[in-house]
């Protein structure tokens, strides 16, 4: 086949891919601009290269005209969360999506594969708006956490650098290795509440400070440089405390001589 067809059949995955990424992207912004938590923390996407693409064909038999169909993965997301329990509420999220038809999903999670491998796959059928038209595609979309994530990216690095021939001793060591991802996954969602918490005090430290400054650069084009000038200091005196009351404080004093430079414009 040549190129030129391989990219007139890829093309349509690419914007898949690239929609998707901008859509589950958009809903971590919307959580951190609600001010709650997003069960996902990161997602990134690609299309398998031609190479990969006639590898697995040749592998499962697959003829060329029927690799769209056959073929579940060309187009792939990953979806990487913090804790265990993040996979049901982002599984949740696709399953009552309109623009997302599930297909099937494979649950490593539940039940892991024998090398140790965990994993949510779901695979869906997702369209796109191309030059031609219309066309409905199929996606996998891996959701897993980050301790899963790392787990998997070692392993496929040594699958491909033993051509699936694996040594023994390193096949052992991976289901330690995956064993004891599992003990952290566990570990991080008993002493989630208190991660959550922490999370939840920097963000809404974050927001404040934010708030404190644009206030203050406000200030320098209504108040006095001098007075202004004061107020800086006085606020990088309190952000080095790191005392959370004092610095509340400070910012709805600064609220209120902010009102007032607001209420002299009117």
């Amino acid at each position: 086949m040549e190129i030129r067809l391989w990219r007139e059949i890829l093309n349509p995955y690419i914007l898949a891919v690239d929609e998707l990424i901008v859509k589950f992207g958009h809903i971590i912004k919307e959580c951190r601009d609600a001010g709650i938590y997003s069960p996902i923390e990161q997602v990134t996407g690609r299309v398998k290269k031609i190479s990969s693409i006639l590898e697995k064909a040749q592998k499962k038999k697959i003829n060329f005209e029927d690799i769209e169909t056959e073929l579940e993965d060309i187009a792939g997301i990953r979806i990487i969360c913090q804790f265990v329990e993040d996979i049901d509420q982002v599984v949740e999220i696709i399953r009552n999506r309109q623009d997302m038809e599930i297909k099937r999903v494979k649950d490593y999670i539940t039940h892991q594969k024998d090398s140790g491998y965990r994993s949510y796959h779901m695979i869906i059928y997702y369209n796109v708006e191309t030059m031609t038209g219309k066309k409905r595609l199929q996606v996998e979309i891996q959701i897993r956490t980050l301790a899963m994530n790392f787990w998997s990216t070692i392993e496929h690095s040594l699958q491909y650098k033993y051509k699936g021939n694996m040594p023994p001793h390193v096949t052992e060591r991976l289901l330690n290795a995956s064993e004891a991802v599992q003990v952290l996954d566990q570990e991080m969602s008993a002493i989630r509440d208190d991660i959550m918490d922490a999370k939840n005090m920097l963000e809404i430290r974050a927001a404040i400070v934010a708030d404190i400054l644009n206030n203050i650069q406000n200030l320098y084009k209504t108040a006095n440089k001098r007075e202004v000038e004061k107020i800086q200091d006085e606020f990088y005196r309190v952000y080095e405390t790191g005392n959370m009351e004092t610095l509340e404080k400070f910012h709805r004093e600064l609220d209120l001589i902010s009102e007032s430079y607001r209420a002299q414009e009117l």
